[in-house]
């Protein structure tokens, strides 16, 4: 595993939580704030595999 795919990971999973407090606390800001670092956090993760990929077929 790289930095990538860490840090990824640690930010969808803190986004998931940011997004479910967001829907107990009926706040949407946090809701909306929360599915955003998710998302972001899956990007950075799917970078993290792909340079993964390209490392292993060199």
């Amino acid at each position: 595993m790289n930095k990538d795919q860490i840090r990824g990971r640690v930010e969808e999973i803190k986004g998931k939580v940011k997004e479910a407090v967001g829907v107990v606390l009926d706040d949407d800001a946090l809701e909306i704030e929360g599915n955003v670092q998710k998302n972001v956090g899956k990007v950075q993760a799917g970078f993290g595999d792909l340079k993964e990929d390209i490392k292993k077929d060199d």
